[in-house]
C-alpha cells in the first residue's frame, strides 16, 4: 500500500504544502501516489487527471503530482489553462528540483517544493479572488 511509505506528518506536511499553494490562487492541485503505473508515466497520469475529475475546473487550472513509487515514475500533469500561459520547460525544472530530495529518498520534502514552485505560478497567472472563488477539487491526498 503506498499510502504506508507516508506517515501521518509527512501526508499532513503535504496537504499543508497544498493548502498554503492553493490559499493564493485559483489554482488547483492535487497528489496521488501508487505503486506501479504499469504504462507510460504521462499516459497514467492522464488517466488519474480524468478520473479525478481535474479536467472540470472553470479556468483549467488544476495541476496533478502523480508519482509511481516501486516503479520510481512521476510526473507533473497540468490542465491547458496554466499550460498556456506557464514558461517553457516550466514542468521539467519542477521535476528537476524534486528530482534531486527524491534522489535522496525525501519524497516528501521534494513533493513539498514541488507543490511551492507550481503555487506560485498559479498565483500570479489564477490570483485568488475573495469575491466567490471555491475550492473546487478536494484538497486530500489520493492513493492508487
Amino acid at each position: 500500500m503506498p499510502e504506508k511509505l507516508f506517515s501521518e506528518a509527512d501526508k499532513a506536511s503535504i496537504l499543508a504544502a497544498i493548502q498554503f499553494a492553493e490559499r493564493e490562487t485559483a489554482g488547483e492541485i492535487q497528489v496521488h501516489i501508487e505503486n506501479h503505473c504499469g504504462i507510460d508515466v504521462l499516459d497514467r497520469a492522464a488517466e488519474v487527471f480524468e478520473t479525478l475529475k481535474m479536467h472540470k475546473t472553470k479556468d483549467r487550472n488544476a495541476v496533478l503530482f502523480y508519482l509511481a513509487v516501486e516503479d520510481h515514475q512521476f510526473a507533473i500533469l497540468g490542465d491547458c489553462g496554466i499550460n498556456q500561459v506557464v514558461p517553457e520547460n516550466f514542468w521539467e525544472k519542477i521535476k528537476d528540483q524534486m528530482l534531486l530530495d527524491f534522489k535522496q529518498s525525501r519524497f516528501t520534502e521534494g513533493l513539498c517544493k514541488g507543490i511551492e514552485m507550481c503555487g506560485a505560478q498559479l498565483k500570479a497567472h489564477f490570483p485568488y479572488d475573495d469575491k466567490g472563488d471555491t475550492n473546487e477539487l478536494p484538497d486530500e491526498i489520493s492513493f492508487g
